[in-house]
């Protein structure tokens, strides 16, 4: 990163690479948002004729023939419409002095589809009939060049495992249903939860298997689709929190008042609970186009992975305590773009471990990339507050998290250690900006020193300074909260806020900033508007 002395700055703008992911008859391309870029379209052409023009950072060509090579165009351009005016002329940039980009990709094959309603597989797909078996033997026949189909049906299930060079397709109203059992989510598997190495009941879907020390056991799979990836969500949450307390009686007993370090009494015996999908160990997994929805705790989790892309879906897990949407922990190279959360915590929450082991294991999450998300309701983009192997290199923009409870929040408690820096966030909407020390969840050794919070940037926000409650009710708040650590060396620093909306279309009233141990802090151009913004 490029720093000034009083700034955080990246390098000039301009569409560095293009990425892609590709079916047999179709192509996502999707690429950094240029520094800068606040309003601009991007034309996509492959030769000489014209693909789309759009105004996201990413697009999806269809109709196109398998095995077949594409060179694909990207060209940025300004919009006739004027920008906004808190953007001075100074820090725009004019996108047609940018260079096109180019992306050569090459479709796949057609692949072999194993119809699970088939012989020799005869999956009912009637929702009360269990299906498990026949989808496991489909899976594990899945070879390279073929991909495990699932029609339209109620696919009754336990846990199911995954393995490398796969596809898994979910036809439109196809739903493949975990129970609420507990005892379906047999056996056991090695996993995290809350930055704790234990053993957790399988997911619905496991792909890998954990080794913080090893390198990568499960790749190149496909989870696509147009169908529902659903679980028991709060019924089996609460059974599988009910059988742990049990076996867990003693232990949980002999804790005494170290218990209240705990977020709630249920924290412990909780983090048993199985997933939606996990990924351990794993690298080249991409999900698209489905719903995923009411896993018992987070939704998908991928933990010590690399190379993880989620486009195009649906997160719901309303009313599930924990229910995250999508986790990247001790996780790189992870990027999700157009998908919607309507969750029972946060949206997405980047992670790395927990005092004292997530120090010694010390894999951060690193090169993370969130564009195009929107929550409806839930927690909003956090990273932490299991922060303690780092957290280094993510960039979120063109998000909307107006409709959170915590907008966009950074969080880690005294004991964490470990870091979070290089955070930018560019063009996004937001309940508030909260970048804080935190006291809850704080069991645990603590680490020899606090975490360290540095250069960071938030740039052309939109900020309600009111959240959005669990009861779908506007409740006032701070716009942006800062608070580093009261240790010398630890206050929160190097952060720049710039270009700044702070409005809500609701009330009109006073606003108020918060800063505890801060140093450098930087505000440029921030603007109060009430009662109504446009």
């Amino acid at each position: 990163m490029k720093q000034t002395t009083d700034t955080v700055r990246r390098e000039a703008a301009r569409i560095e690479k293009i990425y892609s992911v590709t079916t047999e008859d179709s192509v996502t391309l999707y690429w950094e948002k240029p520094e800068g870029a606040a309003d601009c379209e991007y034309r996509i052409s492959c030769g000489e004729e014209q693909k789309g023009i759009t105004d996201k950072t990413h697009i999806t060509i269809d109709g196109l023939e398998a095995e077949t090579e594409y060179i694909f165009q990207v060209e940025a351009a300004d919009r006739d419409e004027k920008l906004p005016s808190l953007l001075p002329q100074s820090s725009r940039v004019r996108m047609s002095s940018l260079l096109p980009q180019s992306c050569r990709v090459r479709t796949g094959k057609k692949k072999e589809r194993l119809d699970v309603t088939k012989p020799p597989y005869n999956a009912v797909g009637n929702g009360a009939v269990m299906d498990t078996r026949a989808l496991q033997q489909a899976i594990d026949d899945c070879g390279e060049g073929q991909a495990v189909y699932l029609p339209a049906g109620v696919y009754l299930t336990g846990a199911l495992r995954l393995h490398s060079d796969m596809e898994l397709y979910l036809e439109e109203n196809a739903v493949l249903q975990g129970t609420d059992r507990v005892e379906d989510y047999l056996p056991r598997i090695w996993s995290r939860f809350e930055g704790t190495e234990l053993e957790c009941y399988s997911s619905l879907l496991n792909l890998g298997e954990l080794d913080h020390d090893g390198g990568y056991r499960c790749q190149n799979v496909v989870i696509r689709g147009k169908g529902t990836i659903a679980s028991g969500g709060r019924i089996l949450a609460e059974r599988v929190i009910a059988s742990e307390r049990e076996r867990l009686k003693d232990y949980l007993a002999s804790l005494g008042e170290k218990i209240k370090e705990c977020e709630k009494p249920e924290t412990i015996p909780g983090r048993v609970r199985p997933r939606l999908i996990n990924m351990s160990n794993c690298r080249n997994v991409v999900l698209s186009g489905v719903t995923l929805k009411n896993g018992a705790s987070w939704n998908v989790h991928m933990i010590y992975s690399d190379s993880i892309v989620t486009h195009d879906c649906s997160f719901y897990s309303e009313g599930v305590w924990n229910g995250d949407g999508w986790d990247p922990d001790s996780s790189s190279n992870c990027t999700i773009f157009n998908c919607t959360f309507y969750t029972g915590d946060d949206s997405i929450a980047i992670k790395s471990g927990k005092n004292p082991e997530g120090n010694q294991i010390g894999r951060p999450s690193e090169h993370i990339r969130i564009f195009d998300c929107r929550c409806a309701f839930g927690h909003g983009i956090t990273i932490g507050s299991e922060m303690s192997g780092g957290v280094d290199d993510v960039r979120i923009w063109d998000c909307d998290m107006s409709h959170s409870m915590c907008g966009i929040e950074i969080k880690g408690t005294k004991k964490r250690g470990g870091y979070v820096r290089n955070v930018h966030v560019e063009d996004c909407a937001a309940a508030r900006i909260l970048f804080h020390s935190v006291g809850y969840n704080d069991d645990g050794i603590g680490h020899p020193v606090p975490p360290v919070f540095e250069n960071c940037s938030f740039e052309r926000l939109r900020i309600l300074g009111e959240y959005y409650g669990d009861g779908r009710e506007w409740i006032p708040c701070e716009a942006i909260e800062l608070c580093g650590f009261d240790v010398p060396g630890h206050e929160l620093k190097n952060i720049v806020f710039r270009d700044i909306r702070i409005c809500s279309e609701r009330e009109s009233r006073k606003q108020t900033l918060s800063l505890q141990c801060c140093e450098n802090i930087t505000f440029e151009r921030l603007q109060c508007i009430y009662p109504r913004c446009t």
